[in-house]
């Protein structure tokens, strides 16, 4: 998948208000992630919701999971958000010339 679409994919996974909160939530929590059920009640919304935007969140590459014992775990890939944040900052202002922001 070329840049452009997966991060047209991300964006638009981030485009949903409690798939944002979502996010927000589980890069608070920092590398060691946060399971399910906290994550349900921070966000307050039904768990086959939850579990339907976690799912696109998973697919796209910005939140990981897995299992521990009887516990889903979710991390943040900060690698990928690092990778769409940058591309959105590249070559700001500058149409592809160095510099700028």
């Amino acid at each position: 998948m070329d840049a452009l679409k997966r991060h047209a994919d991300q964006l638009a996974a981030l485009g949903h208000p409690a798939r944002l909160a979502i996010l927000r939530y589980v890069v608070q929590a920092g590398p060691a992630g946060v399971s399910t059920t906290e994550i349900q009640e921070k966000v307050e919304i039904p768990w086959t919701t939850l579990n339907h935007h976690l799912a696109r969140l998973v697919s796209t590459g910005l939140l990981g999971a897995r299992r521990e014992g009887k516990l889903a775990l979710h991390t943040v890939d900060f690698a990928a958000l690092k990778a769409l944040t940058e591309y959105l900052w590249k070559d700001c202002c500058n149409r592809g010339r160095s510099g700028c922001c």
